[in-house]
Parts: C-alpha cells; structure tokens; sequence
C-alpha cells in the first residue's frame, strides 16, 4: 500500500511539473514577440501597441497580433494592467544560459578629428549583450572616424557604445555637441572652461576649449573593433 501511495505521489509530481512546462514553453512568435516587446521597453518606456506588434511580426491583421498578446498573458509572461497598458513580468531569457541581448540603434557617423555634422538618423539595430547595455538606460551606438582617440583605444571604423547622459566627470570619453557638430573627445572640466582633449599619437590634433555652446550627449562605454553592418 505504501509503495502504491509512493508510485502515485511521484507520478503526479512529474505530470503537474510536465504540465508547468508545456505552459511555459513558447512558440518561435510567441518568442519574437516578447523580445520585440522587450527591446521597445528599452528604448520607449512603454510596450508597444496591437498594431506596432503587427507591424514588428509581419502580420496582416491586428487580430493575429492581439491573440499573441493573449496567449502570453495565459503564460504568465505578460500582464494587463487596470489602464489597459501591459507590463512584461516574466522575461524568457532570465534562466537562459545564453547571452541576453537589446537591440541598440546605429546613427550617423560621428568624426574623431575635425568633427562633421551629426546625423540623427537611425542606420539600423544592433544587439548588444545588456551586460554592457544595462537596463535603466538609453544607450545608441556611433561608428568612429579619424585617429584623434586612437591612444584612448578608439580607431577609425569602431563602433562606440554610448550611454545617454547630459553630464560628464573629468576624464570621460564624451561625445559633445559643439554648434550642431559632434566629436569624441576626453572630458576635462575646470572652473572656467571645459576642454575637449584629444588621445592620439597624430600631433596634428588639437584640444578643443569651449566656454559655451556645445552640449554633451553621452558617455561611452565600451568600444567595438571595426565591423561591417
């Protein structure tokens, strides 16, 4: 009788623990979706809408789309909250051995020497590891050129991470904003002025000494060698 209790007990442990999984487990869309709806938290603060959703799987109808939100909250990975706004509670990738990643948006080319104009347009994503790209900021990613940083580890094609931040300590790498134009230079600040140093072995690159007029954009956090995007 005990053995026959026993066998019961553990048959219905491995049913319940299969059924949590087959719950669980998501679908190539159902996946894409989280992730879509991840990566725009990341970068708007909020989810995306029905048809914004539609629009990121290739949908045709706002339908298909809705539905896909409906089976992730049955899965306990989304929720609706009392304002109709969903909340992501559950990301697929937490308990995953493999590396979590946002999408972090390429713009224009930002010179490392005589600066040129900067070109707010998106290029395109690129997935970075959020260990770099920490949750809580906005980050964007810049393709460098010319050798003014290339002491400081920057050379010309590289790919600078950037967190977004109007602030900057004494010895940052920045990218500042000087009269529409942006370069990346070191940050040194004093009670007068600031200075916009340059780390290169090529003496034809000056330090720039700005008073106003000029604004920072970020900080960089890493660099990436060259790729090809």
């Amino acid at each position: 009788m005990g053995r026959l209790l026993i066998f019961r007990l553990t048959f219905l442990i491995h049913y319940y623990t299969l059924c949590i999984i087959m719950k669980t487990q998501l679908s190539q869309k159902q996946a894409d979706a989280v992730r879509y709806i991840r990566n725009w938290l990341m970068h708007k603060g909020k989810t995306p809408s029905v048809r914004e959703l539609m629009t990121a799987l290739g949908y045709k109808s706002p339908r298909s789309a809705a539905l896909i939100i409906e089976e992730l909250i049955q899965k306990g990975i989304l929720r609706k909250r009392s304002n109709g706004d969903l909340q992501l509670i559950k990301d697929i990738d937490a308990d995953s051995v493999h590396a979590r990643t946002v999408d972090i948006p390429l713009v224009g080319m930002v010179t490392c020497g005589v600066p040129i104009l900067a070109h707010e347009n998106i290029e395109g994503f690129i997935p970075v590891s959020v260990s770099l790209a920490k949750p809580g900021f906005k980050y964007f990613l810049l393709r460098a050129k010319g050798d003014s940083m290339n002491k400081a580890g920057i050379n010309d094609g590289d790919l600078i991470l950037v967190r977004q931040q109007s602030v900057a300590q004494n010895g940052d790498i920045v990218v500042a904003l000087i009269d529409d134009e942006a370069t990346v230079k070191e940050f040194q600040h004093s009670k007068n002025c600031v200075v916009l140093m340059p780390r290169s072995n090529n003496k034809k690159h000056k330090p720039i000494i700005l008073t106003e007029n000029f604004q920072v954009q970020g900080v960089a956090v890493t660099t990436i060698p060259k790729l090809e995007v």
